[in-house]
């Protein structure tokens, strides 16, 4: 095992005392960073929203729509194999701003009227990786500005305010589709990714990350060897990616299930994900964290096989409600992640686990979609939930997953 990828096994030092959401927004440099999270989250929203009804409108196809609605996290894994290093440079506000351009860029293109769907499509792609580049760099530099008693706080507000973005983000999407057109929505999109990469310039600093090396495609795959070289990584990132990847297949399905209500049930989704985490990352120590991680891993996938047998909308909406609280088991095993990674090198893992959590929803999209070609929606989000609970079922025996020593 590379040395720089171990972990000391000493005697247990007690847990941090907490830190509250509101010393972390005191934080300067957090605070800029939560600001720029939440507007971009806001404009994916938009474009997610805006693409997906394009689409729709144009193909009529299930796949094609909900890939279009995910399909920017096919590209993630292209960041997280050849230059995520970049995450974990010596100038890593700078790496986020030219990022973030990069971003702008992308969604003005998608605003353009009449642009082919393959455009749009290659436009994803081009989205997607350099959005998962920016998401490690944004992660190194939370762990740079934040003791790490403060990460679980943060990174549990930050769900917290994806959740609740998603929320007004689809409820004003619906809005505005409706009075401005899908690119209308691309271009409130554009404004606040504009706006996201002003933040950042105007609050956050630069700072030194701990790279012994320069960053690049070698730099990325060594890392990279060695992380997936530790079995307790291995599991924890299989924990992580594939159940919330089939699950969001499910979500990415609301339209093509019921067109009419499935802004209902993405906005129903983002409010039990907002619950879920305010409670795991703000109302539980993190031994409690780390207890019920199994039972939230459950409840993620068990009230989707309901849309097998078509109930009443109100009840599909209350089960997704309550499914989506079990994405917050993402936050403990996060949490363990981050006790597994050394610092100088925290930037390229967080943003490779969030490159392949994003790559797995795209791939749960892509399969769900395929499914729904041939049984229809309901059968195809039932087989996905089903999927998600099986491999949560069979990754049970990974205690390295869950808190464990690593082996």
């Amino acid at each position: 095992m590379p040395s720089h990828l171990t972990t000391s096994h000493g005697p247990a030092a007690a847990p941090p005392p907490s830190i509250g959401y509101r010393k972390l927004l005191r934080t300067t440099e957090f605070c800029g960073l939560y600001v720029s999270f939440t507007l971009t989250a806001a404009a994916g929203a938009l474009s997610g929203m805006a693409l997906g009804t394009l689409v729709d409108r144009q193909t009529g196809s299930p796949f094609l729509t909900a890939v279009s609605m995910y399909g920017a996290t096919f590209a993630t894994v292209l960041g997280a194999l050849t230059l995520m290093s970049v995450a974990d440079g010596k100038r890593p506000r700078r790496t986020l701003l030219l990022l973030q351009l990069a971003s702008l860029a992308g969604v003005c293109a998608q605003a353009v009227p009449g642009l082919p769907l393959a455009a749009r499509f290659a436009l994803l792609l081009f989205l997607g990786f350099f959005q998962s580049l920016g998401t490690g760099a944004r992660l190194g530099l939370l762990a740079e500005v934040l003791p790490a008693a403060g990460y679980a706080p943060a990174r549990s507000l930050m769900n917290i305010t994806a959740g609740g973005t998603a929320i007004l983000g689809y409820a004003g999407g619906a809005v505005l589709l409706r009075y401005a057109g899908p690119q209308g929505v691309f271009a409130v999109a554009a404004c606040l990714t504009a706006l996201g990469a002003v933040v950042v310039a105007a609050t956050v600093r630069e700072h030194s990350v701990r790279l012994t090396r320069r960053p690049g495609l070698q730099q990325t795959w060594r890392t990279n060897a060695e992380l997936f070289a530790h079995p307790g990584r291995r599991a924890l990132l299989l924990a992580l990616w594939v159940p919330n990847g089939l699950i969001v297949g499910c979500e990415a399905l609301f339209i093509s299930y019921d067109p009419g209500h499935a802004g209902t049930f993405l906005a129903a989704g983002s409010a039990g994900m907002l619950l879920g985490d305010l409670v795991v990352g703000r109302l539980l120590t993190a031994g409690g964290r780390r207890r019920h991680t199994l039972a939230l891993r459950l409840l993620l996938a068990v009230p989707f096989l309901l849309f097998a047998v078509h109930p009443p909308a109100p009840v599909l909406a209350v089960a997704v409600f309550l499914a989506s609280a079990g994405f917050a088991a993402t936050l403990p095993l996060q949490e363990r992640l981050l006790e597994l990674t050394p610092e100088a090198i925290r930037g390229q893992v967080q943003g490779v686990e969030s490159a392949g959590r994003m790559t797995w929803q795209g791939l749960g999209a892509a399969l769900a979609g395929g499914l729904a070609q041939y049984l229809g929606a309901g059968a195809a989000i039932a087989l996905a939930a089903a999927a998600s609970l099986a491999v949560t079922v069979l990754t049970r025996p990974f205690r390295g997953a869950s808190g464990d020593r690593p082996r």
